[in-house]
């Protein structure tokens, strides 16, 4: 891990003093998400209520700039200029860290509830895209949500790296973690509270080691 985003896990935790526990996962984490994105894979995110929405929030900062520079390379201007409005896409899009937010899925997520089982809407959406190399982010504030657990269940069969972003105990989507995540609170909102800056340190970690430039 390059040392610009080495210095971001650092800074979060001089930030967060009672997050001081979790930095060698933290390290871990990051170190395992920029092993994912050099060999070509994926991030999935799943979680309900406010952690749907910090799914959500992950997926916008690894799918676009955060606070680095994400100029396409010179090898996609190249192909770009040979279209009506290469030059238009040039200059607007930018290098992704691809992401996908398994909450969004409107349909798919409403048709296998009122069809199938509700509880496992996110285990079919990681059965069907996730492969071996992938990583799955399953978000749990008290570490025990039905679809959350199945969903890393899932992602273990498959061989995908599982980083679970929990409460003070983990709960029991602990068992199935590579990396445990567990912020020292208890009550739902503390622990959200504490959510936003961990996954925004890994964030700025991983858009460090791509994008960041030389140390």
């Amino acid at each position: 891990m390059k040392e610009q985003a080495e210095a971001r896990i650092k800074e979060l935790v001089t930030r967060y003093p009672s997050l001081s526990s979790l930095e060698e996962s933290l390290r871990e984490s990051a170190e395992r998400l920029i092993r994912c994105y050099r060999t070509g894979h994926k991030i999935m995110v799943c979680g309900n209520g406010g952690s749907a929405a910090d799914a959500l929030h992950i997926v916008g900062e690894l799918m676009k700039a955060f606070v680095c520079k994400r100029a396409i390379t010179e090898e996609w201007q190249e192909k770009f200029a040979k279209l009506p409005d290469g030059a238009y896409m040039s200059r607007n899009l930018q290098m992704a860290l691809p992401a996908i937010s398994l909450v969004s899925e409107t349909g798919l997520l409403t048709a296998y509830a009122n069809d199938v089982a509700p509880d496992m809407n996110f285990a079919q959406q990681v059965f069907g895209q996730g492969n071996e190399g992938d990583v799955l982010i399953a978000i749990s504030t008290s570490g025990n949500s039905k679809n959350v657990l199945y969903a890393a269940e899932v992602a273990k069969a498959k061989s995908i790296t599982v980083i679970a972003l929990t409460g003070h105990d983990g709960g029991k989507l602990k068992e199935y973690a590579d990396i445990l995540l567990n912020v020292p609170e208890k009550e739902t909102f503390k622990i959200q509270e504490l959510h936003l800056p961990v996954y925004h340190a890994l964030c700025l970690a991983v858009e460090a080691e791509f994008y960041g430039g030389a140390d």
